[in-house]
């Protein structure tokens, strides 16, 4: 669980030092938006990609980059200091923080 916090928090970093539209304000923002992502993640996402499945089958998974994209862009709305610019940046942001956060975990294993 911590070390997933930590890869949370890894990622956030790495992907707003990448993409011009996501903008963290200092350390307690990383901390607390990589916890509420976590949190966002275990409770509400799994919620949606039931109610989406449907769609999420008919797009053969795709539209579980949109869920991801809202998580983030709700991660963005409750965490003061932590913005997203655009929905087109949410997706690209949950892709990268997707990627960043099984590379750290993976390395953290090892």
């Amino acid at each position: 669980m911590i070390l997933r916090w930590i890869a949370n928090a890894v990622g956030l970093l790495v992907v707003a030092a990448l993409l011009p539209g996501i903008q963290l304000h200092g350390a307690v923002a990383v901390i607390i938006a990589a916890l509420v992502l976590g949190i966002v993640n275990a409770i509400i996402r799994p919620l949606l990609l039931l109610v989406s499945l449907p769609l999420n089958i008919l797009t053969l998974g795709l539209f579980t980059f949109v869920v991801n994209a809202l998580m983030l862009e709700l991660t963005a709305a409750l965490v003061p200091g932590f913005e997203v610019h655009g929905f087109l940046t949410a997706i690209v942001a949950s892709v990268l923080l997707a990627v960043i956060s099984s590379i750290v975990t993976h390395l953290a294993r090892a």
